[in-house]
């Protein structure tokens, strides 16, 4: 885990379109980090079922929501957004603008496509550009953040046009559903942009539901994607989305919060067949896997916690909540119950949901 987020906690600011809106704190941040919670972005991240113009709608809310503590009505202002495709288009960021009277200039984009072989990233590839090159940009981009090499690969582009062809950048306002390696990239790359653009302000980063984390392995599972999935290990997430998670059977257990953000948008049978493997997989090892570790792998935290440490662990230690005591105590019944959880007859019913739905797309 970053020290930075290590050391950082979750400060709650404001509640904007019935959007929870946080702010970590507390970790020598030169540029500021936010978490959203709504109940459209909660319903995408833990569910696959949630796919094609539902997904972007879903998104909508809390977008607003991020613009309008940015841009306070009547106080206007203009942007640039930069589209990395193709995950870039699942965010709403022109309609989320419009809705703000926040004016949009140009619309840039940058395709970066990951090359994958057995589920290995081995390379990455810009294979398209269209960029506006002005003076005094802030820039708007929505993408999904694992390890980070997407995104440092294509702003190390658009900086490098921006700054041979005359223009500059003021400032970069971010939205992900992205895990904790997107502090890191930016704080170091708030100093490159600084470097050449000395009245860059940074990064606002807005994360949807929480800083995650990414797999490190294949996890309790064994079939779990290293670099690609989400888990909650190490992360920062929202209090309404650990709640909505506890109150939600076997979301927990999902292979990650959000497969692939493309597929589900524009590619939805690969999305589905994507769950389905997951879940077929879980089936087949069942007998294999642990469930004691498997939740408190997808908790993260291994054994259960005092309250006053739990808090420490999740980053809720700044929240006035009297919520999360209940929070803390639902969770840890669930890691004290893990064992008797039976992962063959819970995939058994997943699949068959999946392959319900497949079927309408196929």
């Amino acid at each position: 885990m970053s020290n930075r987020l290590q050391e950082a906690s979750l400060h709650f600011v404001g509640l904007r379109q019935d959007t929870s809106i946080y702010e970590l704190r507390g970790g020598q941040f030169s540029n500021r980090y936010f978490v959203l919670s709504h109940s459209g972005t909660r319903r995408l991240m833990a569910y696959p079922e949630v796919v094609g113009f539902d997904s972007y709608l879903s998104m909508l809310p809390s977008t607003v929501a991020a613009l309008c503590h940015l841009f306070p009505q009547g106080q206007g202002g203009d942007v640039d957004i930069l589209t990395i495709l193709r995950g870039g288009l699942n965010y709403p960021l022109e309609e989320a603008c419009f809705r703000n009277g926040v004016r949009v200039r140009d619309i840039h984009f940058v395709s970066c496509e990951r090359i994958i072989e057995n589920h290995i990233i081995t390379g990455l590839d810009i294979k398209y550009e269209k960029l506006r090159i002005t003076r005094d940009r802030t820039l708007v981009i929505g993408d999904i953040i694992a390890t980070g090499d997407t995104l440092r690969l294509c702003l190390n582009q658009v900086v490098d046009r921006f700054r041979r062809k005359g223009g500059s950048i003021r400032k970069i306002i971010f939205f992900t559903i992205g895990g904790t390696r997107a502090i890191g990239l930016m704080e170091e790359m708030a100093g490159q942009i600084r470097a050449y653009f000395p009245e860059f302000e940074g990064f606002e980063c807005f994360f949807y539901e929480g800083v995650f984390t990414v797999y490190e392995d294949q996890g309790a599972t064994g079939i779990n994607v290293p670099d690609i999935d989400f888990g909650w290990k190490g992360g920062a997430v929202a209090p309404e989305f650990r709640r909505y998670v506890m109150d939600h059977p076997y979301a927990i257990l999902e292979k990650c919060i959000i497969y692939d953000g493309g597929a589900r948008r524009y590619e939805i049978p690969l999305h589905f067949h994507e769950a389905l493997e997951y879940w077929e997989g879980i089936w087949g090892r069942a007998d294999r896997i642990d469930p004691v570790k498997l939740v408190g792998e997808k908790l993260g935290y291994e054994k259960p916690l005092s309250y006053s440490r739990w808090r420490e662990t999740t980053h809720f230690q700044a929240l006035e909540d009297e919520t999360l005591r209940q929070l803390w105590a639902d969770e840890t019944q669930l890691l004290e119950n893990a064992a008797a959880l039976s992962l063959e007859n819970i995939a058994t019913q997943r699949i068959q949901a999946i392959q319900s739905i497949l079927q309408q797309y196929e």
